[in-house]
């Protein structure tokens, strides 16, 4: 099997050079930064007119690279003038006050910088203040349903969407095979790596196995509104007491290692966010039935909103959950254009009840944007509804 090429990243990383800009590629580990970097190292490196400065903090090679004085001096020994230097740094998080380097090497009229980082805090505080806003976020995400077709070598069906919606996207499942035991080893020990490295240790977290049942109760509640009280109180009825001050501050640390997504809520028809009760979608679904033991027969309903959540967020959205004055709406969707549409995610719509949560609830907004329902429903393609949007999954991942 050849290279597999992420060429949407590999687009929007092209787009923003040449802009004095500081080139973030930013999510979970283990879903694509570092092989989209190296994709870019090898593109440039077969241009003689360009000089690639690579840097992979996860390789024992670059361990004494600690500190920014020491990335400063690395970079300063490989640097060419006269040449297109791309300054390239994998997992940066890892390298002591790494804001003074990258903010250095970015005036530099002949620096491009692209680095990698698996915790949202280094687009926050020191990066930020440094680089007065001036780099680019770009969120790599576990493989869209496209993707996985093209790395698995598979054709779209609903035996292939069924394997999807199992086994997720994580890149590396391609060396690993869709095996189901071999699959959730992998899974659960990419999280275990995940959990340890850029929450437990970077947060010096104590009660890790508080940490442990919070993740397993969110990805039991995939969907559902949740809220810190409801947690602890939960947490109680099993033996652990925990305040909701530690459950917020967990919960965040989970969200900046993009475990997990925290969705808050829009009234629709006050048109403005409530401050509490969000919903949790994970980065990775794969991760998400791993972690619960498995696809069981009741969980399609939240994998399926799982998956629609992660691809409309692909598709460069901003999500919120719709609240209503009677019902809710699983997603209000709105681009930084303007465009806005509203979103149901459902399994099977197979009796009136359901029909009527479905598209009951989008026939009461009375607004012109798009409405969409999107579900397993056999036989449906698409259909229009009384101006509502009726798709299949598979179609719509098909976007």
């Amino acid at each position: 099997m050849g290279v597999l090429v992420r060429q949407e990243y590999i687009d929007k990383i092209e787009k923003n050079l040449g802009k004095d800009l500081i080139i973030v590629l930013t999510g979970q580990r283990r879903v694509g930064k570092s092989c989209t970097l190296k994709m870019i190292r090898d593109l440039k490196t077969k241009d003689d007119g360009n000089n690639v400065i690579y840097i992979d903090k996860e390789k024992s090679e670059f361990d004494a690279i600690k500190t920014y004085t020491d990335l400063n001096e690395y970079v300063g020994r490989h640097y060419k003038k006269g040449k297109t230097n791309y300054i390239l740094v994998d997992e940066i998080q890892d390298i002591e006050e790494f804001e003074r380097s990258v903010r250095s090497w970015r005036t530099e009229p002949d620096a491009e910088v692209i680095i990698t980082g698996s915790n949202a805090k280094i687009l926050s505080g020191e990066l930020s203040t440094l680089i007065g806003g001036r780099f680019k976020e770009i969120r790599i995400q576990s493989l869209s349903y496209r993707e996985f077709l093209a790395f698995h070598q598979l054709e779209d069906s609903d035996d292939t969407l069924a394997k999807y919606i199992q086994f997720g996207g994580l890149p590396g499942l391609v060396k690993i095979g869709l095996d189901e035991d071999d699959a959730r080893e992998y899974q659960r020990d990419i999280y275990n790596t995940v959990l340890l490295k850029d929450v437990i240790l970077r947060n010096k977290i104590r009660n890790a196995t508080f940490l442990e049942n919070l993740v397993r109760f969110l990805a039991d509640n995939v969907g559902k509104l949740i809220s810190a009280n409801s947690i602890s109180k939960y947490m109680k009825s099993q033996g652990q007491s925990v305040n909701s001050t530690t459950i917020i501050e967990y919960t965040r640390f989970l969200t900046e290692a993009f475990i997990i997504h925290r969705v808050g809520r829009y009234d629709i028809h006050g048109k403005r966010l409530f401050d509490s009760n969000d919903k949790v979608y994970f980065e990775d679904h794969g991760i998400r039935n791993a972690l619960c033991g498995g696809t069981r027969l009741g969980d399609i309903e939240k994998v399926i909103e799982n998956i629609v959540y992660q691809h409309l967020i692909r598709m460069g959205y901003s999500v919120t959950v719709g609240q209503l004055k009677a019902g809710e709406v699983d997603f209000v969707c709105e681009r930084k254009d303007g465009h806005r549409l509203y979103v149901q995610a459902s399994y099977i719509i197979a009796d009136e009840q359901t029909r009527e949560r479905e598209f009951g609830n989008l026939q009461a907004i009375k607004d012109n944007y798009p409405k969409y329902v999107i579900s397993m429903t056999p036989l449906i393609s698409r259909s229009d509804e009384n101006g509502i949007i009726h798709l299949h999954l598979r179609r719509f991942l098909m976007v």
